[in-house]
């Protein structure tokens, strides 16, 4: 763990340390939240590598924020950001969960908003322990706590709530329970042998919101994430709300295995799988998973991605005329060129091709809205 980061989790540490234990009548240190992420900003401003001139700017993306809702409330939720990512990308999940009544928190897991190499020395064990420091803050100041999380985030939460009563439920998007790669089980040993297996002196590393690529420690420490939590999972239910949001053709997340699991552990009555790809057969179809098409050629849109499940198509800049398109994607380099260059594009997961198309990522989610109200619908269905 670099130095920075030993500094920022110390004096987190020290934080929760002064707060108060007696529950949630006793008066607690709210500043403490404030002051983590205050710590973080100065941790990004030392640290980070700036990808643009606008310093202020990104600081704001890559930091932990909080949000209130409009009236005051009893009820709080953590997201927990992915592999590579940042708090950011909750922006428009958060906005829309606020206005549902939640105070919302996102917190900057060890290694991320900086530059790549900085998770070359981080551990699982790292992450873990912010998550359960930041959800200690949250149930010491509110009695209904919710957890929410996006791919190795959701990997985080879900291994922490099965141990924890005490959590009202999750909101799981693209939990990466069990990865596509076939050989994930061999990063661990390959971080000692090749630190990066993706050249950074040969691709684009980072952009303003998020790694392009990290090192392999990463990628190891996303795989003990999966292990984890399958283990945690393993003979056990979740037996509280929860949602959980996949995309057929995600290149990243054994989808079918995931369905499985939401299927056979997830027993709360109004749980609720979201799907997005082709109809399911009717042996895996159920009043509890409900499916939208990801071809929407009027949209110009292959497949969901990964990554687009988060985003409104009114966001600014990820959303239909977002400034930052993902054109690193897994095409030609002739194609990616002729994105970057502006040309009309397609939309899909890392490493879609057709004949005659260039396709970006898609970096936004046409049933947004949709997908907002199913979430809060799951969220009312605990009675006070």
């Amino acid at each position: 763990m670099s130095q920075p980061i030993r500094r920022l989790v110390a004096m987190f540490i020290f934080a929760v340390i002064g707060l108060p234990v007696t529950g949630h009548s006793a008066q607690v240190d709210v500043s403490a939240f404030q002051a983590y992420t205050e710590t973080t900003r100065q941790l990004l401003e030392a640290q980070r590598s700036f990808q643009t001139e606008n310093p202020l700017h990104e600081i704001k993306w890559n930091a932990p924020f909080e949000l209130q809702p409009p009236a005051p409330t009893t009820k709080a939720i953590l997201l927990v950001h992915g592999l590579g990512d940042s708090p950011w990308s909750f922006t428009d999940v958060a906005n829309s969960l606020a206005e549902q009544g939640y105070v919302v928190r996102t917190l900057l897991l060890p290694g991320h908003g900086t530059q790549p190499a900085d998770l070359i020395g981080i551990r699982l064990e790292d992450w873990q322990q912010l998550v359960h420091e930041q959800i200690s803050l949250l149930q010491q100041e509110f009695p209904d706590v919710w957890l929410g999380g996006f791919s190795t985030g959701a990997n985080l939460v879900l291994e922490y709530a099965l141990d924890d009563p005490r959590i009202h439920g999750l909101v799981l998007f693209s939990p990466a329970l069990r990865s596509n790669e076939l050989f994930d089980w061999a990063t661990p040993w390959l971080t000692h042998i090749r630190p990066w297996l993706l050249s950074p002196e040969r691709n684009p590393l980072q952009s303003p919101l998020r790694y392009h690529i990290v090192p392999t420690n990463g990628l190891a420490q996303f795989y003990r994430s999966s292990v984890a939590v399958r283990k945690n999972l393993k003979s056990r239910t979740f037996d509280r709300p929860a949602v959980i949001v996949l995309a057929q053709h995600d290149s990243v997340v054994d989808v079918r295995y995931v369905r499985h699991i939401f299927e056979r552990h997830f027993t709360h009555a109004s749980s609720r799988l979201i799907w997005y790809g082709n109809p399911l057969p009717r042996s895996a179809s159920s009043e509890r998973v409900l499916v939208r098409t990801d071809a929407l050629p009027q949209e110009r849109i292959s497949q969901f991605s990964h990554m687009g499940i988060l985003f409104s198509p009114q966001n600014p800049l990820y959303g239909r005329n977002g400034s930052e398109r993902i054109c690193f994607n897994g095409q030609t380099d002739e194609d990616t060129a002729r994105c970057q260059a502006g040309e009309p594009v397609w939309y899909s997961d890392w490493d879609y091709r057709e004949r005659g198309k260039i396709h970006a990522r898609l970096t936004f989610n046409p049933y947004f809205d949709w997908q907002s109200q199913v979430i809060q619908e799951v969220l009312e269905s605990v009675s006070d």
